[in-house]
């Protein structure tokens, strides 16, 4: 098997570069002190290519262990990740439908500032994306029963690893030899719900040749149903956000008398499952044998297509809270010592995940007329339309009886790494490797509704015989079914053959990443110890494309049309880092140690960058360290943003250049906007409310988007207290800027910029266009780099493990104080920000505390999670508005999941866990499905077995 690498006599009898900088997991600090020299291991540590003694770190690393990580009934480990402080839970599994394509994805977004920003490492390699066009890592396609421990770095880390690490990089460490046999099988159920989940894993390992070499096989398995949020009985209830129509208009802005409350019992009245439709100002609804009949409402307290006292539909029929998710994962690895100073080793993996998401079916609100003459009319219905002298009635609906849509996402990912790393000229550690990946994807949209089918189907007339056929002819000849759609499973099975499809679209993702290293802990001895030095070259290609039926590009189906994303790109990269001691053994100064790094890149899309690092650790005596890092990074823009093909989406906008939103605004702006209207040929007077109705745009990539740029900073001190064995406090505060984000701009911007500007000749006149009446008809809008974000906070840990006459105990406190979280639109205006620190899933304060106990063969663990409220409205939202909702904040949020398990001499291992210990119930008004919302629990309490043997 792999060898540990040892450091030479000279080595040992030098103190090493950086001594002190320790991670925050506790065993490490009694390991080094209880080590002999001779058996000290060179490591190489997140966030830095200088093998190094221990676990001595140049910047701020948290430790996760891998058995930590799968002490939960959670399905994987980035459902445990995302309840770290650090982390915001953006993509999560019960979270994760709220886009086409993206259930079941589980993506880590370092510090909230976008998960592309997050660079997510193996073995601190590069990772194929699971996600087309982005470089986006699925962690469920990370081998659990392998993880040896994750390491979590804090900052600008490009100058190490490359783009993307501009918040921070997430490095998932695998257990470099596999022994033995074990097996483990999980279940888990909820105790408010039907929902259970389960877990299975196998794996074998053993040293081969002698001991030379280790190999390790190993197959996971999980698995869990979808869940409804009528079935839990957390999120079985029905409210709507609806106008207080009690509201008091003398007290405007007072927070007691809000603008809108949210009403249980109130719903949508205006679209439901059987078809509503209003005829002189009431409305009306059919019953199941397809006569009409009016809607019971209160009218006065209706509210768009909302309203309270009244028959309504509930939305959360069709809103599922944990998607159907299977997944298997088959891992192999092995590595062999050639000699004493080279090992070859070789990684290889194949991960299927399926994840299946129902949604809405499809609705229409307007536009869906059912004329006088549609012999599917009942008697009713048509009496009353005789009656008010009306020939159509225009009929709202949700198409339940035709289909609820449903998401089917499978995903295939193979990678192999195979590498050679060793030892030459005795101080040289060197590795050479090559990383190829490749993620298949599968998406298939059921009861996909194709639009002119519908219509034509809808449209109904008797052809003189006593038949009902479609209106149009062509339809007729191409098949069309009539349908009735006047009253809920109305519709004929053979109509709804006719107006639905299945809507397939792929995508094929591939990466190539190859590099060589080498690096010298002790280049040379400098007055205060030896140089370390490290430098090395990569080549990395990644390819996307992505293809979609015919009916989803051509926007014939209730999606808006699909575009076919098609790119790729290559970079050629050389790093060199080094770490130097400046200082030692001087008065409180036992080793001061300065870290340079830089990165230069050459990328075939947006050419040459640079990223650099430069590090300061200062131990004082053998208890306390002060660290601090200044770094740029870079992210390169990915293939959606660069090559990206327009795909149709539909804006709600107010057309600047209307008379009624001239009037509103008065002087030189005034003036301002008028003179650019009639630059672009709007005439005066113009007022056509068109504009009440969605305009259309199309959204792209942008081929001249260029690498983002951010400068971060980290101060931060590690204090180790010799007298308390196994106690350690880690403070850091971290600032992070980026520059030059890569953004879409508002519709409503767009408009308001053209004609605000000094011309119309801008980049945002460029983006619209009007047709002959003087509408806006299109709205393009590509990624730029327009827009800024700022973020700084503190990071706290506590570390404590002691051992008593009744059991060891191992506690662990990590918390994040969250300063502020700025997103600003237009870069150059820095007065214009949206603050979300302690908005939403963005908590000021939030924390975990882990507390483990063994005693002989039994063991316990308590972890307890913490979420200070948040507010519901950023503050510049509350600065216009003061009182928008009778919910402005979601509550402090605490749960608690415990374990206890016992080890059988036989191998034989039980445990019995309970999340959500007290059935906490979810925040009100929520599903827990939404990004703001995530951070909720959304299953209350989960008990779980695990059965594990091990020989």
């Amino acid at each position: 098997m792999g060898k540990t690498r040892r450091l030479n006599p000279l080595c040992m009898s030098i103190k090493l570069l950086c001594f002190g900088a320790l991670t925050s997991a506790p065993m490490h600090f009694a390991q080094a002190n209880q080590v002999s020299e001779e058996d000290i291991e060179k490591i190489e540590v997140t966030g830095s290519r200088i093998l190094r003694e221990g676990t001595i770190a140049p910047s701020p690393v948290s430790v996760v262990t891998g058995a930590e990580l799968v002490n939960t009934g959670a399905l994987n480990i980035g459902e445990a990740l995302n309840k770290l402080p650090s982390l915001k839970p953006t993509f999560g599994m019960q979270n994760s439908g709220r886009f086409i394509g993206t259930s079941g994805l589980n993506i880590l977004d370092l510090r909230g500032m976008g998960y592309e920003r997050t660079l997510v490492l193996v073995n601190g390699k590069r990772h194929v994306a699971s996600s087309a066009g982005t470089s986006s890592v699925d962690t469920n396609t990370i081998p659990t029963t392998w993880v040896d421990r994750v390491e979590v770095i804090t900052g600008g880390a490009s100058a190490i690893y490359g783009a993307d690490a501009v918040t921070g990089v997430v490095n998932f460490i695998l257990k470099k030899n596999i022994e033995g046999f074990s097996v483990t099988a999980t279940r888990g159920e909820a105790e408010n719900s039907d929902y259970s989940n389960h877990k299975f894993s196998i794996s074998f390992g053993q040293d081969i040749l002698d001991g030379r070499g280790n190999f390790g096989v190993s197959y996971e398995f999980a698995t869990q149903d979808r869940l409804n949020a009528l079935d839990n009985e957390f999120t079985n209830y029905a409210n709507r956000e609806l106008t207080n129509f009690d509201q008091d208009p003398t007290r405007p802005d007072d927070i007691n008398n809000p603008d809108e409350i949210f009403y249980n019992n109130a719903g949508i009245y205006g679209l439901n499952e059987a078809g509503s439709y209003r005829v002189d100002g009431l409305w009306y609804t059919f019953n199941e044998d397809g006569s009409s009949r009016p809607l019971r409402l209160n009218y006065d307290k209706l509210d768009g297509l909302g309203c309270t006292d009244c028959e309504f539909m509930n939305l959360r029929k069709f809103s599922e809270i944990q998607p159907t998710f299977d997944r298997h994962i088959v891992n192999f690895k092995s590595n062999f010592d050639v000699n004493d100073n080279m090992n070859v080793y070789f990684e290889g993996k194949y991960a299927r995940i399926e994840s299946e998401d129902w949604g809405q079916p499809s609705f229409f609100t307007r536009n869906l007329l059912i004329k006088r003459d549609n012999p599917f009319l009942h008697s009713s219905t048509a009496d009353l339309m005789d009656e008010k002298g009306v020939d159509s009635i225009s009929v709202m609906r949700f198409n339940d009886d035709i289909g609820r849509r449903f998401e089917i996402n499978t995903r295939e990912t193979t990678r192999f790494v195979l590498g050679v790393e060793g030892v030459v000229a005795e101080d040289w550690d060197y590795e050479v490797f090559i990383n190829s990946g490749t993620t298949e994807l599968e998406r298939a949209n059921y009861n996909n509704l194709v639009v002119p089918n519908f219509f034509a189907a809808v449209d109904a007339v008797s052809d003189g015989q006593g038949n009902v056929v479609c209106r149009d002819e062509t339809a007729r000849q191409n098949g069309c079914v009539p349908m009735d759609i006047m009253g809920y499973n109305r519709p004929s099975q053979e109509s709804i053959n006719y107006v639905n499809t299945v809507s397939t679209g792929t995508s094929k993702i591939e990466q190539l990443n190859a590099g060589a290293s080498l690096s010298n802990p002790a280049l040379f001895e400098l007055p205060a110890g030896p140089m370390g030095v490290a430098f090395g070259l990569e080549y990395r290609e990644e390819k996307s494309r992505s293809t979609e039926d015919e009916n989803a590009k051509s926007g014939d189906t209730f999606f808006n049309a699909l575009g076919e994303d098609v790119g790729k790109y290559d970079v050629s990269e050389v790093f060199v880092e080094t770490s130097m001691p400046i200082l030692g053994d001087l008065p409180l100064i036992d080793t001061l140690t300065l870290e340079l790094a830089a990165r230069y890149a050459d990328y075939s899309t947006v050419g040459e960058v640079t990223s650099w690092k430069v590090g300061l650790d200062w131990q004082l005596y053998d208890d306390l360290r002060f660290r601090a890092t200044l770094s740029e990074a870079i992210r390169a823009p990915n293939i959606s943003e660069l090559f990206g093909a327009a795909s149709e989406t539909f804006y709600s906008i107010d057309d600047p250049c209307r008379e009624k939103y001239l009037t509103s605004i008065s002087g030189e702006a005034q003036s301002k906007r008028r003179a650019n209207c009639a630059a672009l040929g709007v005439p005066a007077g113009f007022d056509d409310s068109y504009d009440d109705a969605r305009v259309r745009g199309l959204q792209s990539g942008n081929l001249e988007a260029k690498a983002e740029e951010s400068t971060s900073y980290t101060i931060g001190a590690v204090f180790t207290p010799s007298f308390i064995e196994g106690l350690s406090f880690t403070v850091d505060y971290w600032n992070i800027e980026l520059e030059d984000a890569i953004d879409t701009i508002l519709a409503q911007q767009i408009v308001e910029r053209c004609v605000d500007s000094d011309s119309v000749t801008n980049q945002y006149c460029a983006l619209i266009s009007r047709n002959s009446s003087n509408q806006i008809s299109l709205i393009e809008n590509k990624v730029l780099n327009i827009a800024r974000q700022e973020s700084s906070g503190v990071d706290f840990e506590v570390n404590y493990d002691f051992k008593t006459g009744f059991g060891n105990f191992k506690t662990r406190l990590m918390a994040t104080r969250l300063i502020d979280r700025k997103s600003y639109p237009f870069q150059d205006e820095l007065d214009n920000f949206e603050e979300y620190a302690g908005v939403d899933s963005e908590p000021s304060w939030s924390g975990a505390l882990d507390v483990g106990y063994e005693y002989e063969d039994f063991f316990a663990s308590w972890k307890l999670r913490y979420v200070e409220e948040t507010s519901r409205f950023r503050p510049d939202q509350l600065a216009t508005n003061p009182n928008p909702s009778n919910h402005m904040r979601w509550p402090t949020y605490v749960v608690s999941d415990v374990t206890a398990g016992y080890r059988f001499e036989n191998g034989i291992t039980a445990k019995l866990g309970i999340d959500n210990l007290f059935d906490k119930a979810i925040i009100e008004y929520s599903t827990g499905t939404t990004e703001e919302s995530s951070t909720y629990d959304n299953l209350g309490r989960l008990v779980y077995l695990e059965l594990s043997y091990k020989f």
